[in-house]
């Protein structure tokens, strides 16, 4: 499972741009660009999307850039992933195809595994913000669970 390039940058660029902040100028996308060595027209393309996601405002002009639409607190991981339309997935099966994983088999053997484990990622990214990422608040968040024959002895 692999989050790709889409979603990884989108959320470096909106940490740095929660990062960098002011109330009274938005920050230019040049200027994240050259902070996280992301080049500039693969920004102007996720910007677009973050803001028809409604994550981030854009001022045109002379000193023009983005801020954020909401607070950094406000902001979760998950919903910059969704705005920039990156599929969280950890099955082999396209979402809601019938067929399952092995086509006219069904669902390999493993399935229900892999599809948890999508659901477990999305659970952990619908908790985490930007400011949780911004203040170092994010190692330590997973928690290990009971060994697998733990259960068996309750």
């Amino acid at each position: 499972m692999k989050l790709s390039t889409r979603g990884r940058y989108a959320v470096m660029a909106m940490a740095d741009l929660a990062g960098h902040s002011d109330a009274a100028r938005p920050v230019p996308l040049a200027d994240i660009s050259l902070r996280q060595g992301i080049s500039l027209s693969y920004l102007e393309q996720l910007f677009a999307k973050l803001r028809r996601g409604g994550l981030v405002a854009s001022a045109r002009g002379p000193g023009g850039g983005y801020k954020l639409a909401r607070t950094a607190r406000d902001t979760r991981i998950a919903d910059i992933i969704v705005a920039v339309d990156e599929p969280i997935r950890a099955t082999r099966c396209e979402s809601g195809n019938s067929m399952g994983c092995l086509g006219k088999n069904g669902r390999c053997l493993t399935h229900d595994l892999w599809e948890e484990l999508g659901r477990q990622i999305e659970v952990f990214l619908e908790s985490v913000t930007l400011a949780d990422v911004i203040e170092h608040r994010v190692l330590g968040r997973a928690q290990p669970c009971q060994p697998a024959d733990a259960h068996i002895a309750a």
